[in-house]
């Protein structure tokens, strides 16, 4: 809640005081007043010319993650035993098997020591940034107070190299979550940490707990970073337009979308002359690099033309295999190694129980850019949740979890030795680790028949009967349409690169229908900030959700957590090239 500007040495690790999917398309429905064409706010508010300006300049008309609305949906939650943990973002060397690597990671290790908590507490965690870059902590998937969700320019100023923040707030959702920062592309170093908040009327019955963390790395390896893959993608475009921050502004300031089709919206709110002037000297601007930009063309087409020849090239050699289940190109880098609790299939993790045991595995994909199909050999797995929520249970052979994604399931040991298996989907890669009751766990093991049986995917599963939305037509819709291409790589929303001071506007209490339409060729795990949605015809609660190429799916949620929340693509490439926005409550 204050950020702490001393040198950060928390060097003594967490210390907690106390214990210890390719979704369906649903119907459009009736069409509820939407603010422009899809959605997005067509009025100027008046806001300052900075993006990066103070909460005191929000503009009147929405909340601010700072406000007595915020403060007051934290108050009726209630405030709970306090766990008190210190965690510390670092540069240093990881083994993760196969090889030692340098990255960044929380407390030397990754995945960052578990997290764990009973719902209804309070959690007072204090991040300190020893890192070369700002940072912030993200905590995905918790419907938390908004000015603790950790996103950068939006809720909260970065951390800077040096300095701590202590995130504060009641974690009164029950489900396996995890954290990760919300800065540039760091998300795809070794910062990430699973979070369970256990139900303390927890319904089901098991013997043990395996927590399962999925990723794919390249951090360290032949001199490879996630900021040089991402230079690598853009092909010299430029520098990101997402939260890459390397100064100490934050903002509730906004501008108002226009029609987010790509053309420009009628502004009938007064701007303050401030922001009048700036945005004419931008228009200026941009007409003198229009005028640049065509009569340098005109003697660099064939640069251009090889320039995107050789993106498209890059990207073809980076991730050359396709997936039929996700329906089409599987992602746009190629990772040396994929890792199970942060080990390679080398030397991998083992799980020893015994015969008869019922284990709860809570699986989450905390990947870059890659899916995983997962699969559990010699066994079927129950599905009893999905993204921390429940569902009516369903077996299967196996699972897809876009990134972000995390399902639990259930499982009845049988006697032996078995691998859980781990394959980059549409990658030709694979992790696992291990399950065994005796003896030593072999070398090699042959593909479990389970990775190709049954696939559940989320639009088979239907929510559990006391999370289901009570059925009411939404009151407003908005549409957001997901566009760019891997040739050209704009990724965005609505043909709009990120923009934090855009708004989708929702008000408190209204059903609100998003609509996400698909328009590339390419699949998106879409996700969702502070709240969970519904997918069609009392499907399961979720935060985020596999868009397949030329798809479309309808979510609806409640909006019953004011602020700023967050709307983007789990894929850190395309959500730091532009692919995601900003669902604002108006007061």
């Amino acid at each position: 809640m204050h950020e702490k500007t001393r040198r950060a040495v928390l060097g003594t690790g967490i210390a907690a005081a106390g214990s210890g999917l390719l979704t369906a398309c649903g119907s459009p429905g009736p069409r509820p007043r939407a603010e422009g064409p899809d959605g997005v706010d067509g009025n100027a508010m008046g806001a300052p010319a900075r993006p990066g300006a103070p909460a005191d300049d929000t503009p009147a008309q929405y909340v601010s993650p700072h406000g007595p609305e915020v403060a007051a949906t934290e108050q009726r939650r209630g405030p709970g035993p306090v766990r008190t943990f210190r965690l510390t973002a670092t540069a240093t060397t990881l083994d993760i098997g196969a090889r030692k690597v340098t990255s960044w990671a929380y407390e030397d290790q990754v995945p960052g020591r578990e997290i764990r908590v009973t719902a209804g507490e309070t959690i007072a965690l204090t991040l300190a940034n020893n890192l070369p870059q700002p940072t912030t902590l993200h905590w995905h998937g918790i419907r938390l107070r908004n000015d603790m969700d950790g996103v950068p320019g939006v809720t909260q100023r970065p951390i800077k190299t040096g300095a701590a923040f202590d995130y504060r707030f009641t974690a009164f959702y029950p489900g396996t979550y995890w954290i990760h920062p919300h800065s540039g592309v760091q998300l795809d170093r070794g910062l990430y940490t699973p979070l369970i908040v256990e139900d303390p009327k927890e319904p089901l019955k098991y013997d043990k707990e395996w927590v399962v963390v999925l990723d794919d790395w390249l951090d360290g390896v032949g001199g490879r970073t996630p900021d040089k893959e991402f230079e690598r993608l853009n092909a010299g475009k430029g520098g990101a337009v997402g939260h890459a921050m390397d100064d100490g502004s934050m903002g509730d300031g906004s501008t108002d979308g226009g029609s987010a089709d790509g053309g420009s919206a009628d502004n009938h709110g007064k701007r303050g002359a401030k922001a009048t002037a700036t945005a004419e000297a931008t228009a200026t601007a941009k007409a003198k690099a229009t005028a640049t930009a065509k009569a340098t063309a005109k003697g660099t087409a064939a640069g251009g033309a090889k320039r995107d020849r050789t993106r498209s090239t890059a990207r073809k050699e980076a991730a050359p295999m396709e997936s039929r289940l996700l329906g089409g190109h599987a992602g746009d880098v190629t990772y040396p190694y994929y890792l199970v609790n942060g080990r390679s299939p080398e030397s991998p993790q083992v799980f020893r129980a015994k015969r008869g045991d019922r284990i709860r595995i809570r699986l989450i994909n905390a990947g870059g850019d890659t899916a995983f199909r997962v699969a559990l050999g010699g066994h079927r797995m129950t599905v009893t949740h999905t993204d921390g929520y429940p569902v009516v249970p369903a077996k299967t052979d196996a699972l897809l979890l876009g990134m972000g994604e995390r399902y639990d399931v259930l499982v009845t040991v049988k006697d032996g030795i078995f691998p859980l298996a781990v394959l980059a989907e549409g990658k030709g890669r694979s992790a696992m680790a291990v399950l065994r009751t005796r003896g030593k766990s072999p070398v090699k093991f042959p593909r479990p028949k389970e990775l190709d049986g049954e696939l559940l995917t989320a639009d088979r599963l239907k929510a559990a009967e006391d999370v289901r939305l009570t059925p009411k037509e939404p009151d407003r819709i908005i549409r957001m349409r997901l566009t760019g291409s891997m040739r050209r790589w704009d990724w965005a929303i609505n043909g709009r690169p990120y923009d934090p001071a855009q708004r989708y506007p929702v008000r408190a209490g209204e059903r609100v229908r998003i609509s996400f339409i698909n328009g590339t060729d390419m699949w998106h795990p879409m996700h969702l900030h502070g709240h969970t949605f519904a997918l069609p015809d009392g499907g399961p609660r979720k935060d985020t959700t596999i868009l397949r190429p030329h798809h479309k799916v309808n979510v609806d949620l409640d909006a019953d957590n004011p602020g700023l929340w967050m709307v983007h693509c789990h894929n850190v490439y395309h959500s730091e090239s532009g692919m995601m926005t900003v669902l604002g409550y108006r007061k």
